[in-house]
């Protein structure tokens, strides 16, 4: 066997079905197996599996063992001569295997090998390429020069921004998303080492492999999307702690003590410093919006106030206490209000803000009616000061939108239009329509540049102007009728549009894209009404208790249709009391679904002849995944007569 593809998983049940869909087409042109190990996801990520890839080897860990263990558990029963980890937020071309495969097979001294990486708006991801990161380059890296001076040598060597993103080079680290490792390597500088949980791995593995008379090497001639970020937020100050004490784990191991005592202290300094800044951001962003609110409000008080007092009165009519004291108070409760309302929220809904001021004039009116007359300056001017409140807060808000300030979206509903076949276009447009979400599906762009029907706007060539024309802030691609190496080519080539992209897998309740490396992979999901859901169980238990009752009233005339009448009394006891219910599963295997009370009846009762093991399991998934009180009222209706069964 030429390939082993080991993708670990946790927690990231849609986009690892995503990433199988495309897996297994580029594994259909290279002899190959794919194993998913899952580190104990409770999202229903190894059911999934099971039911839709019989195909892949799954190995169902009891705890999370972590990146390095996980991905060790995998190689060891791998049978490729190349092994490749693939992260489960990935979509590779369908000829991605073969491209680097055959690459691996004309270079002898590659042992790694590490592709092009673009995020979900199909930009560049610079982590494709990296350089070691010694202490220096840390250095430069931590403290913001490598952005400063992004083609530096010198500076930008963690990113290797100096090389080509087009041409082949050897390079010094892989990116843990995509590593192909030579089987060969691997027996000679070993495994991934244990001792990393999660991040710093890659960086250890290509520094042995390099060590060990090898080479890796970056190869763009196939692109894969990496999300990114679904599983940790990359912003955050924990995901900062544990790179960097991986990095500190790193320089233990392969630098000089010296070295890597002023690298950990390197490290440290950089961890509390990024804590710094990450707390600073975070209350910048807290405050950034009401004090410019409540800069606004007193601006438009102090230009009204002598406006107002030359046109009614006479200059100093209002004492100097108003615009210290009151109007501060005034500004304090609007702001308040508006807080309260959800005026500050990153979407912008100018509802929100209108209520937030409606109220903080109130409150103003009832406060000023209950404070000292001496102390009552003008209403006219709480009324003009409202006025341009009222005026200025939303107009500033749709202005900061509209140069992309980041943090602030009007809360708009979003134009998506769909790249796919017919059947599978009904179907997605099916799926946004139950994702709940302010979506408005424009119209269908067909797949195929020959296709020409009323159905659609149009077809995939004309996707610019079908994108200009309808104003378009979303193209949804159907990834059973279009390639992924296609899905990618055209996002490289509509970059420099302002469109967002997401995928939607054949046969899923999800569809995933993401905006930005720094941010987790965001999807539509159909909303399952999920039977562990509290509502549901209590609604269950209330169903139990009404029928129970009903069906003792109605006894007279039921206990002459029923066989066992002894059982049937029974039954409505131990419903009655708890231990049982009227409705449960089908029997059978249950290991993987949510636990419930024992069943009288089940989806199998509305069935007249016994149905086979596989239909029952299929019938209690649905049943456990969209759980409907009016299901469990059309078993008990229709299978009335066996209620009196064991």
């Amino acid at each position: 066997m030429k390939l082993s593809v080991v993708i670990v998983n946790y927690n990231v049940k849609y986009f690892l079905e995503q990433c199988l869909h495309a897996a297994l087409k580029a594994c259909s042109k290279v002899s190959s197996e794919i194993i998913v190990v899952d580190n104990n996801s409770v999202d229903g990520s190894c059911q999934m599996v099971e039911e839709k890839f019989p195909e892949v080897k799954l190995i169902a860990n009891k705890e999370n063992l972590g990146f390095s263990k996980a991905n060790n558990q995998a190689i060891r029963i791998a049978r490729g001569e190349y092994i490749l980890l693939l992260n489960p937020d990935t979509v590779v071309e369908e000829d991605c295997f073969a491209k680097t495969v055959g690459f691996m097979d004309k270079t002898p001294d590659a042992g790694g090998l590490g592709v092009k990486m673009i995020d979900g708006k199909g930009r560049f991801l610079p982590e494709s390429k990296r350089g070691l990161p010694t202490p220096e380059v840390a250095f430069w890296k931590m403290f913001g020069f490598s952005k400063l001076f992004p083609h530096s040598r010198r500076f930008s060597h963690y990113h290797l921004g100096y090389l080509d993103n087009d041409q082949i080079h050897e390079v010094e680290v892989l990116a843990g998303a995509f590593m192909l490792l030579r089987r060969e390597t691997l027996d000679k500088v070993g495994l991934l080492d244990e001792d990393y949980f999660m991040y710093g791995e890659d960086i250890d593995l290509s520094y042995r492999i390099t060590k060990g008379g090898y080479k890796n090497y970056y190869y763009p001639e196939t692109t894969i999307i990496h999300y990114k970020g679904e599983s940790t937020k990359k912003g955050s100050i924990n995901y900062v702690k544990v790179f960097y004490n991986a990095m500190i784990i790193f320089a233990g191991k392969h630098f000089s003590k010296g070295n890597a005592r002023r690298y950990a202290i390197l490290i440290n300094m950089a961890i509390y410093f990024r804590a710094f800044l990450s707390l600073c951001a975070r209350f910048f962003k807290a405050v950034l919006l009401p004090a410019v609110d409540a800069l606004l409000i007193f601006l438009g008080f102090a230009i009204i106030l002598p406006n107002w007092e030359a046109y009614k009165f006479e200059r100093g009519y209002y004492p100097p206490e108003y615009l210290e004291f009151a109007v501060p108070i005034y500004i304090l409760i609007w702001v308040f209000c508006i807080w309260i309302n959800g005026g500050y929220r990153k979407n912008i809904q100018f509802m929100r803000i209108f209520k937030g001021l409606s109220w903080g004039v109130i409150s103003i009116l009832i406060f000023y009616s209950l404070i000292d007359e001496s102390m009552r300056y003008s209403r006219a001017m709480l009324l003009l000061g409202s006025a341009w409140a009222f005026v200025t807060l939303p107009a500033y808000r749709y202005l900061l939108n509209k140069l992309q300030m980041t943090g602030l979206e009007l809360d708009k509903q979003k134009r998506v239009a769909i790249v796919a076949a017919p059947s599978e276009s009904r179907r997605i447009s099916g799926l946004i329509a139950h994702s709940g979400l302010n979506i408005d599906t424009v119209g269908f762009v067909s797949p195929n540049d020959s296709v020409h029907q009323q159905f659609y706007l149009g077809n995939i060539i004309q996707l610019p102007e079908i994108i200009r024309i309808n104003r378009i802030d979303e193209l949804i691609f159907s990834s059973e009728d279009i390639p992924s190496q296609e899905i990618i080519r055209i996002m490289l080539d509509l970059n420099n549009l302002n469109v967002d992209y997401k995928i939607a897998p054949p046969e899923s309740l999800s569809i995933i894209g993401s905006n930005s490396i720094s941010t987790a992979g965001d999807m539509y999901v159909v909303h399952i009404n999920s039977i562990v859901k509290e509502t549901n169980r209590q609604n269950k238990r209330i169903f139990d208790l009404v029928a129970s009752v009903s069906l003792l009233l109605l006894s007279p005339l039921l206990i002459w249709g029923i066989k066992n009448k002894a059982v049937f009394f029974g039954n409505i006891i131990r419903v009655f009391s708890g231990q049982k219910s009227w409705v449960g599963y089908c029997p059978g295997n249950q290991d993987h679904l949510p636990s419930i009370k024992e069943g009288i009846l089940s989806p199998a009762s509305l069935f007249p002849e016994n149905i086979p093991p596989k239909k029952k399991d299929e019938l209690n998934i649905v049943y456990a995944k969209d759980y409907r009180l009016a299901n469990d009222l059309e078993i008990v209706l229709k299978s009335w007569k066996n209620i009196g069964q064991v």
